[in-house]
This record gives C-alpha cells, structure tokens and sequence, in this order.
C-alpha cells in the first residue's frame, strides 16, 4: 500500500494546512448546502428562511466536523471526517415540512436523533458484523453511488435541462480531471497533495476568461449573519418522529461503510470503540443541528475521496476545514463565492475523488479470499445496490417506509451482504477490537 503523505496524526505547517482544508471545504459545501436549499425549495420557504437554514447548516457541520475530527471525552472518531447535512433525511423532512411546518422537522428530529445516540453503544458489536467481504462491498457501493453525482456535476446541470452535455461544459471538466491527474501523478509534495484544489482554482480562472461566473450570489449574500437557536420552533409529531427514527437507523448503516472506508483510506483499523464515537458524534450533532435549527447530520463520503486521491490524512488538516466551514456560516458572502464555482470544474474533480473509493472497495476486496460464497455476497450486493442507484423507480409502487428505507444503494448493498454473510454457509469467525 502507498505510503500517505501526512498520517492522521501529523500537522502540516499551517499555510500548508489552509490550502489543504480548503480542498476539503470545496468538496463538501456543495453537498452541504443542498440539502437545505432542497427542502427549503419544495416547501417554498422564503428568502430570509431558506438563508438561516444554510447558515446554521455551515456554522454547525463546521463545528461538528471539528469534534470529530480532534475528539470530546467519548465523542469523535478522531480521524479526518468531515461532517453536513444529509440527504437520507430529505424525504422524511419534506413528508414532515408539508404537514407540520419546519417546526415539525426540528421536532422530529431532535427526538429522534435519540436512535442514533442510542444505537452508538452497539457499534463494537455492529463492527464485528463486518468482516473484509461485507466491508470491501459496501466501500466500493459507496464509490459507485457517488458517480452518478459527479456525471452530473460533469455534465453541467441535471439530465433532461437545456445546458446538460454542452460540448463546452464537457470540455472543462475534462480539462480539470486532466490537470489532476497529472499533478497527482507527477506532482510532488505539496503540489500533489493539494492537486484538487489547484485544478479547481485552474478551472475556474479558465471559466473566468470565458465569462462563465455568475456572480449574482455573492451581490446577494449578506455581509454577516449569525445562526439563530429554536428559530422555526419545535413541534414533536408522532409520525414524523417515526419517520425520522428510520432515516437514522438507515444513517447508522451509511456513517458505519463511511467510516469502514475511511479507515481504509487513513491506513487505520477502526475498531468498534471508535465506532461508537463517530456514530455519538452524528447523533449529537443531528440534535445539535435541530436545536441551531437545521437539517440532521452524517459523515461525508466525497471527502474520503480527497484523503484517497491527495494522501493527506491528517485529522488537524480536515478540523481546520470545519473551522473555515463555521466562518461560511457566519459570513454567507464567503459561502457564496464557493457557490459561484460552476459545475463542470466540481465534475472534473470529483469523477476522480470518488472513483478513488471505488478502488479502496476493490482493494479490500483483493484482500478476500476468492471463493463461490464471497463472490456471490460481492455480486448480489453491488447488484441490487447497483439497481436502487441507477433506478429508483423501481421503488416507486413499494410503500412510503419501504422507499425511506431502501432508497439508498449504499444501504441496500450494505444490508444485502450483511445478510448473505449471516446466512450463507462458510462463515468464518472474526473476531476484533472492541
């Protein structure tokens, strides 16, 4: 295996630290302020609410993704992971926002994120259910789920819009991809490491030149805005929490493979102990986050691509990113700027950031031992992962719990070779650390 440039311990200089937690920043911000920016769209919040939902999702994914970077007594994995909102809540929040207002997402979610909270003191027992052949599966569905993501970002827009596949947009990610490739390739020290954000920033100097920046977000942003406690309010639905307490498990299962792969990508063996810790930092900072009146919280996956592709597995780099994302929030207009990067230069560089944890999933897998069983775990995983990924239709007549469930391939794939190495004949004992 090839030897990271900064191990989870190690502390860059700081000019060198800055420029590699921006690189971090740039590959989680668009993620984190979707969700929000989503459900606050199909519920036709205005302005001024759309804004504090943002807002308080920066300044508290920043303050979150440092705990668990850096630690507090029993909360934090305390390796480079980089915490937002998350999309595995969106459709419980909008069912919710519907027919109880924002008040009753907040609600909700505060209750619920009891399930998490309380489903983090089973991780050392959830950790030994996840041998090679079940982690390997799940590090390379998460991979592969995120493609599609970074097609799109490629492609300039969603399919089926007017710009979608425009030669031009094409020809600038491919260009970003291209000049990543060869830093990262045949760059050396620093400019290796921070070969993303380079390649971003050439990007975007390129779509400068061709007038392609709308700087229309920044002239709208305010200068300065602090993230208001309880600013919806609260209500507590019975409904909504049920539906909220299914999208956590469902993260549980999520953050786990996460946090598998990081481990994978920091050359660390993540021992249930630690588990637990990452998972009691997602459920206290969703709780935190309902309180600072925002959407829940989970581990992102985009940034264990960065740590794959760049080497940089310095936990302090990743905290240092968390700080810069708390300043988003309290300066929306510096948010904004990140906003106005366009598509096509984020696809360039997140096709390579995520097929990257493809390649830490078939690196495990190499690991296994080449059987009939383990391959038929393998298949019918990725298979049906595969299947929910590229067609949720296919959910589309099931039940609404059903959907909420198995909505996500990664969880799909996850439970799919959970089950079969329970099931199948020929499992062999495993025993780790607790």
């Amino acid at each position: 295996m090839e030897k990271l440039l900064y191990q989870v311990e190690d502390r860059p200089p700081l000019a060198t630290s800055l420029l590699l937690a921006i690189q971090h920043l740039l590959a989680a911000l668009g993620g984190i302020i979707a969700v929000p920016l989503v459900v606050g769209g199909v519920l036709r919040l205005p302005p001024q609410e759309m804004v504090a939902l943002v807002n308080a999702a920066l300044m508290v994914s920043g303050a979150v993704t440092i705990v668990q970077c850096r630690g507090a007594g029993p909360i934090g994995i305390r390796l480079p992971c980089v915490m937002g909102t998350s999309f595995t809540f969106v459709a419980a929040a909008i069912a919710i926002g519907f027919e109880h207002g924002v008040a009753g997402i907040m609600g909700s979610s505060l209750a619920a994120s009891l399930v998490m909270i309380a489903g983090s003191f089973f991780m050392p027992q959830i950790r030994k259910l996840f041998p090679p052949v079940v982690t390997g599966t799940v590090v390379s569905m998460i991979g592969l789920s995120l493609i599609p993501v970074a097609v799109d970002w490629f492609a300039g827009g969603q399919p089926g819009s007017a710009d979608y596949a425009n030669p031009e947009h094409l020809a600038i990610a491919f260009f970003v991809l291209v000049l990543v490739i060869g830093l990262v390739q045949f760059g050396r020290g620093i400019v290796s490491a921070a070969a993303i954000v380079i390649g971003m920033g050439v990007g975007y100097l390129l779509c400068l030149m061709l007038g392609r920046i709308d700087f229309a977000p920044v002239a709208q942003a305010s200068a300065f805005a602090l993230p208001q406690p309880l600013h919806f309010g609260m209500s507590f639905p019975i409904s909504g929490i049920i539906g909220m307490s299914i999208a956590y498990l469902v993260t549980i299962v999520e953050s786990t493979g996460n946090f598998l792969a990081l481990g994978q990508a920091t050359q660390t063996k993540v021992s249930g102990k630690q588990m637990s810790a990452g998972i009691l930092c997602d459920g206290v900072g969703s709780a935190i986050a309902a309180i600072m009146s925002t959407t829940p919280f989970s581990s992102f996956a985009q940034n264990i691509g960065v740590v794959s592709l760049t080497g940089v597995a310095s936990r302090y780099v990743v905290a240092l990113a968390g700080l810069l994302l708390m300043l988003a929030g309290l300066f929306p207009v510096f948010g904004a700027l990140i906003v106005t990067i366009p598509l096509p230069v984020l696809g360039g560089a997140g096709l390579m950031m995520f097929a990257m944890i493809i390649v830490a999933g078939v690196q495990m897998l190499g690991q296994v031992e080449s059987s009939r069983r383990n391959g038929v775990i393998i298949a019918v995983a990725i298979g049906c992962g595969m299947a929910v990924t590229v067609r949720p239709e296919v959910l589309g007549k099931l039940p609404g719990f059903v959907r909420e469930i198995f909505g996500s391939g990664i969880t799909v794939s996850a439970l799919i070779a959970l089950s079969l190495n329970l099931l199948l004949p020929g499992r062999m004992p495993l025993e780790l650390e607790d």
